[in-house]
């Protein structure tokens, strides 16, 4: 089992939320942060042997990410491409997770999710998404390894998806997180449980889901050796 958070998005409680988690997925500067902060998380996170997985998102810093945009495939490829490349030119690059509207659109786009997947063959690493849909699919295609991932922090559908964070209750607190962190852990379906790096309280977040599951006897690593 794996503990990752989204970070070097700027949100300012990276440092405490390292000391809880085995894997980071860096922002890459493009829909938040900067290069300076991509740069100095990873090296920080290399520095604990946190494990750095790369984070690329939409060129949206006003929407965070979060908007969808009309973009190609081919452009998605390439937006990818460049954001990972960079990440790998400073520190090892474990995995790849799109952030925000991209992952969302990976997760029922093929086309979208086999662009993402080209990148992470050619870095000869995997692909970080949601059990039964398209991304980890399109991992499974490009013959690279399939991470499944639940999140600990917000609100799930019925269907597996994230509740919108529009929606009341969709951003889980502490206790709820580290409950429901025990409970996907525990339900064999996931590889890894992410928090929000940018969520309000996302370091107090941490820390509960990681007493969580050494209370619980869930032994976590680095992703990339499950």
């Amino acid at each position: 089992m794996n503990l990752n958070a989204d970070l070097g998005e700027g949100a300012g409680a990276d440092e405490m939320i390292m000391a809880h988690i085995d894997s980071a997925s860096v922002a890459c500067g493009v829909y938040a942060g900067s290069a300076s902060i991509t740069i100095a998380t990873a090296v920080r996170c290399h520095q604990l042997g946190v494990e750095v997985g790369a984070h690329p998102g939409y060129d949206d810093p006003e929407g965070f990410g979060r908007r969808e945009r009309e973009v190609s495939p081919e452009q998605i490829e390439a937006l990818v491409t460049f954001q990972v490349a960079a990440l790998a030119a400073v520190v090892p690059v474990a995995y790849v997770k799109p952030h925000g509207a991209l992952y969302h659109r990976c997760q029922s786009d093929p086309a979208s999710a086999d662009a993402v997947a080209r990148v992470a063959k050619a870095h000869g690493v995997g692909l970080v998404g949601q059990p039964g849909l398209e991304l980890l699919a399109a991992a499974r295609r490009a013959g690279v390894p399939a991470y499944r991932e639940g999140f600990a922090d917000r609100l799930l559908l019925f269907d597996g998806s994230l509740a919108p964070r529009t929606q009341p209750g969709a951003v889980l607190d502490a206790p709820t997180a580290a409950a429901q962190a025990v409970r996907l852990a525990r339900s064999g379906q996931y590889d890894t449980v992410c928090i929000h790096g940018d969520s309000e309280g996302a370091a107090a977040v941490a820390a509960a889901v990681r007493a969580a599951l050494r209370e619980a006897g869930v032994e976590t690593g680095p992703l990339a050796r499950q």
